[in-house]
């Protein structure tokens, strides 16, 4: 059997098990291990397991994954996300559909301090349904509304899909950030624009509301001056040098403290979740990571990566070909498991094949990220959508997915820009530096 083919049946047995509720940690493990002792022999097998769990929690720079996750904690008990709901739903939110697209405005503006879509898609969608149901909107735009700006978490830096991209590719992190930034707004507005198209078919999916008087819009800014400052230290740092990924997640985890102290929100109560809940998360995305580890290095002994690569070679496939087949897979992947277990799980395989059609490590990160978050809304596994469906009352799962349709069209459309027009990605990190 060749490399390739060992590869897609080891990818096989993983999905075989997540679709038999095995954690997805533990599938990716238990198929690496028993695929690797299957290729190279048993002996070994214990000596490369250790190896493995520890050379993937090892590396200094995997620190920023908890602090950052911290940020995002503690943002969230501080109030930040209502004050920015608000604030942009004072200067859009009398327009027709003019809710929903606040709530994807405040989804992106409050991913500039959380990096998780699942926390972004929570904390807002908790506060902006029970305003779109007051209105009168159509739950299908409300709900679909959330999901797909909650995943703009995970574009807009800081980013956890960012952070584990960069550091199983050694790509930089912090242009990593830096490159989403525009593909961030990018999506917010393609996003916004599904609304528009929306609303503009149908006007009862998204009534105007009351329009904001300018004492209102006024205080809104005044409200959300933390969210702003934070985000200008953390990521304003890293881009002029000043900081270290590693030191601006630190920095804006020790902020984020600071700012729900000043709120006044920061109780022994509080403190206790937030460093539980950042603990939790910290040891689920460290186990996923431990489990792609070890399946990495059955791939590796399978010779599927090489081979791979080969096979492109033999039908010679041009790299846009090779793109548009890799975009197909993961989309179809994306409907099976969620974003960071799809990174983990296939990143060691393809990024090899990435740099060896000549596409740009950083460029390529965003596409991914982009293809993840597509990923988190589409059924029957989108994250996004199991997330509402379990914190908002009434909201059946089926509602959710009607109404998606748009935005993942607009994530078609995003992929798209992207790969013709590249710079989009890649000129905010080429001054990094200089």
């Amino acid at each position: 059997m060749s490399g390739p083919m060992i590869g897609l049946v080891g990818f096989a047995c993983v999905l075989l098990l997540i679709a038999l509720r095995v954690p997805v940690a533990i599938s990716m493990g238990a198929v690496g291990a028993i695929g690797y002792g299957t290729v190279t022999g048993f002996g070994t097998l214990g000596f490369v397991v250790g190896r493995a769990t520890f050379e993937s929690v090892f590396p200094i720079s995997l620190s920023v994954v908890p602090l950052f996750v911290m940020m995002g904690v503690f943002a969230g008990h501080g109030g930040l996300s209502r004050s920015l709901y608000q604030l942009v739903a004072a200067f859009i939110g009398h327009l027709r559909g003019g809710l929903a697209m606040a709530t994807i405005g405040a989804c992106a503006l409050f991913g500039a301090v959380c990096g998780s879509s699942i926390a972004t898609a929570a904390t807002i969608g908790k506060i902006a349904m029970p305003e779109m149901r007051r209105l009168g909107y159509d739950d299908r735009l409300a709900s679909a509304s959330v999901a797909a700006g909650g995943t703009l978490g995970v574009m807009i830096p800081p980013s956890i899909l960012f952070v584990v991209y960069g550091i199983m590719t050694e790509t930089p992190i912090g242009a990593l950030f830096v490159a989403g930034i525009l593909p961030g707004i990018l999506g917010t507005l393609l996003y916004m624009s599904a609304v528009s198209y929306m609303t503009l078919r149908n006007p009862r999916l998204g009534p105007g509301g009351p329009k904001a008087t300018g004492a209102e819009r006024l205080r809104g800014l005044r409200d959300v001056w933390q969210v702003v400052l934070l985000f200008a230290v953390v990521l304003g740092g890293m881009y002029v040098g000043w900081f270290s990924p590693t030191e601006a997640a630190g920095v804006g985890a020790f902020g984020a403290i600071i700012l729900t102290a000043v709120s006044g929100r920061l109780t022994m109560k509080v403190l206790r979740a937030g460093f539980a809940e950042t603990a939790t998360t910290t040891a689920m995305i460290f186990m996923i990571l431990i489990g792609a580890t070890i399946f990495n290095y059955f791939l590796d002994a399978a010779g599927a990566t090489q081979g791979l690569i080969d096979w492109v070679k033999a039908h010679n496939f041009s790299k846009y070909e090779v793109l548009l087949l890799l975009c197909v897979f993961y989309i179809i992947l994306g409907c099976l498991m969620d974003s960071l277990s799809m990174i983990l799980l296939t990143v060691g395989a393809v990024f090899p094949l990435i740099k060896a059609v000549g596409f740009d490590p950083i460029w390529f990160g965003v596409i991914l990220v982009t293809l993840g978050e597509i990923g988190m809304i589409t059924p029957p596994v989108g994250m996004n959508l199991f997330v509402l469906n379990a914190t908002v009352p009434n909201l059946p799962l089926q509602t959710i997915s009607r109404g998606i349709l748009p935005f993942v069209t607009a994530d078609v459309v995003r992929i798209i820009i992207l790969v013709l027009f590249p710079a989009i990605a890649i000129w905010l990190p080429s001054f990094m530096g200089k």
